[in-house]
């Protein structure tokens, strides 16, 4: 059985066999995916919502809430994460060493300490996660301000080269002017 590298194309290619001819001949794309969908055997959500510590069966080690009990200003709100996210790195810190302690002194005990260890990594994931909207808007907010910054040296250069195309015109002309010659721009 001769197996290859990348499936055939679907047969709908075929209904695009006269697009270069005439390019409203192709069908409609499908319209976008709304709700649920299967993908590889797992299902899927159009819904950007990242799911609670709850709601994938972890218990949560920091306070609950979309601020997390905090006014919604942005600065408050970073501040906060930052402090929770510390707390949670001591506490990693802290059940290391303990793991350590036990891994020398009781190895048969070890289970529960990594249990422990792998709840703060999911609630460190999750809480880091749940930025991501924060790092997103951050990101584009700098792309942005980086293009206005180009566009404006661009269109500086522009009036500097405006400048001194006008400047060599002027010196152009009178130098015309001198030698006797005569001419109108237009």
């Amino acid at each position: 059985m001769a197996t290859a590298t990348y499936p055939p194309p679907p047969p709908y290619y075929k209904l695009y066999k006269d697009y270069l001819q005439d390019p409203k001949s192709a069908p409609e794309p499908p319209p976008p995916i709304e709700g649920t969908y299967i993908c590889y055997g797992g299902n899927y959500t159009t819904d950007d919502i990242l799911p609670s510590l709850e709601d994938q069966g972890v218990r949560q080690l920091y306070p609950k809430g979309p601020n997390i009990g905090m006014p919604p200003s942005v600065l408050v709100l970073i501040i906060y994460f930052k402090k929770e996210l510390r707390s949670l790195n001591r506490e990693l810190q802290l059940h290391i060493l303990e793991l350590a302690d036990i891994l020398v002194e009781r190895p048969s005990q070890y289970a529960r300490r990594v249990e422990d260890i792998s709840l703060i990594f999911k609630n460190l994931h999750h809480l880091l996660n749940s930025l991501r909207p924060h790092q997103a808007r951050a990101t584009l907010i700098h792309i942005l301000e980086l293009q206005i910054q180009r566009r404006k040296q661009a269109v500086e250069d522009i009036k500097r080269r405006r400048e001194e195309a006008q400047r060599l015109l002027k010196e152009s002309i009178g130098t015309l002017e001198d030698t006797g010659a005569s001419f109108v721009l237009k």
